[in-house]
């Protein structure tokens, strides 16, 4: 087990996000100019020992906000010189010189243009996308779908597409055809019908899988929680339907149900589950909570001998890993058959984790973000016995759908990972080294909510994007 580690940022370039190309050379000038100002190893230890503790370890995410007073260099100078008392932001000018203020705006001021990379100025104007080594042309698959949160793939050339409202769809030559016998939903907030996948066996057995919040009243309350069902697919209906998981306790809450479901290579089904924004009272509590965690199951519903945890009468529980906050990609990675994951942060530190039998993965004891209202959650990016991501983001890019790239009809991107993002309207294309990212790029630029991102048997990736004409996508190489 890795554990947690934090280098101090000297400079923008040493940042932890990746840059491609384009933006390394914006970063590096950046860096020069943070470095023409003074010391910047000060600045950023000035930083870490006065400015860390109400605004979060990672400048990065301190900058991902509304600047109230403004967040030009003299707009920066002057709020750390003078401070604003009636915001709780104490004056400075006793503490640093007139140089080493300057030196900690410019630093701060870097990690904002570090933050403005993400806001594209592209618009979408072609259907035609480049990228440093490949050039595709986007193919519309399916229309009318307001937010297709889970694509899967039935054979001759068909889609089943989940719409968060409550609807199945079998899509085919751009028709859609709604399927019956989906259960009633809570589709309210994050909440809808939600991930949808085939039985390994799906082409003798029919058998599929979908998430969703499933809904009940107790004590005059609405609740909800994560369920998921399996049913038999026959023609445009679903037969013999049967919940296999709910995550208990159910919440008033509408907001964090995780819910990616994926097959490993030996029949288990995975099943990730969000904190429902109890951050304090889910992810670290085991026993019978279910949520802010990781689940292992039988096609069937029943709980594999070898799970990790076990109940106080000593038989084992779906529960497979714990501290997590609303992990909403799921993917096995075909080369090692590891199970990998996509978590969002709050504002900053969305990760992707390896998931591992019996793992805490820190939610909300360590964080690399802090909260959408500025508060820092913990002051801690490591601690004993939690499992370190592989890669964060800062800022939070809002990690929806994942995907290894395996196929040859993008040799370019062959063994790559593809991560869709919310936020920020736009796929992540990770080049990996075994378990290290070495380079990202942003592909697809400002195409709207990626919710989904999935290779189909035909080697084709296919792109599902909310509120849009285009619901999803086939990226195809132009040569």
């Amino acid at each position: 087990m890795t554990f947690r580690t934090f280098i101090f940022p000297v400079m923008v370039a040493a940042s932890v996000i990746l840059f491609s190309c384009k933006d390394k050379k914006e970063a590096y000038t950046v860096a020069q100019e943070v470095t023409a100002t003074g010391n910047q190893e000060r600045a950023a230890q000035n930083y870490q020992n006065y400015c860390s503790g109400c605004h979060g370890e990672k400048m990065d995410m301190f900058v991902d906000r509304q600047w109230k007073h403004g967040s030009e260099l003299k707009d920066l100078v002057f709020g750390i010189k003078t401070g604003y008392s009636n915001d709780g932001m104490p004056a400075f000018a006793a503490t640093f010189t007139d140089k080493e203020i300057e030196e900690l705006a410019q630093y701060i001021l870097a990690g904002i243009k570090n933050v403005e990379q993400y806001y594209f100025d592209d618009s979408v104007e072609s259907n035609i996308f480049e990228s440093e080594k490949l050039t595709v042309r986007i193919d519309t698959v399916a229309t009318g779908i307001a937010v297709p949160w889970g694509i899967a793939f039935l054979p001759d050339n068909e889609l089943l597409v989940t719409n968060r409202g409550g609807q199945l769809y079998r899509v085919k030559n751009r028709k859609n055809t709604e399927v019956s016998g989906v259960p009633e939903v809570v589709a309210e907030g994050q909440g809808g019908l939600l991930d949808v996948i085939l039985h390994p066996d799906y082409a003798n057995n029919h058998r599929i899988y979908f998430s969703y919040s499933k809904g009940k009243k107790e004590n005059g309350r609405k609740l909800a929680t994560t369920a998921v069902m399996t049913a038999i697919l026959e023609g445009n209906s679903l037969k013999q339907q049967k919940i296999i998981f709910e995550a208990n306790p159910y919440a008033p809450t509408r907001h964090h149900y995780g819910s990616r479901l994926v097959f490993d290579d030996k029949g288990y089904l995975f099943i990730s589950v969000g904190e429902r924004g109890n951050e304090n009272g889910n992810p670290q509590t085991l026993g019978d909570n279910q949520l802010g965690k990781i689940h292992r199951i039988k096609d069937d519903g029943s709980i594999p001998a070898d799970n990790p945890f076990k109940n106080d009468n000593g038989k084992p529980t779906s529960l497979y890993c714990y501290g997590n906050r609303n992990p909403q990609s799921l993917a096995i990675n075909p080369s090692t058959g590891e199970l990998w994951e996509t978590e969002h942060g709050p504002r900053g530190g969305d990760e992707i984790n390896i998931i591992t039998p019996g793992t805490n993965y820190g939610w909300p004891l360590v964080s690399y973000g802090i909260n959408y209202n500025g508060e820092v959650i913990t002051d801690k990016t490591e601690a004993l016995g939690i499992q370190d991501p592989l890669h964060y983001w800062i800022p939070s890019i809002a990690p929806s759908g994942m995907a290894f790239v395996t196929s040859d009809v993008y040799k370019p991107w062959k063994g790559a990972l593809l991560v869709g993002s919310l936020r920020f309207k736009y796929l992540n294309l990770c080049y990996l080294d075994g378990t290290k990212v070495t380079h990202e790029e942003k592909l697809l630029k400002n195409i709207g909510r990626v919710r989904d991102v999935r290779q189909g048997p035909d080697g084709y990736i296919y792109v599902a994007v909310e509120d849009t004409d285009t619901s999803v996508l086939r990226l195809v190489p132009v040569q």
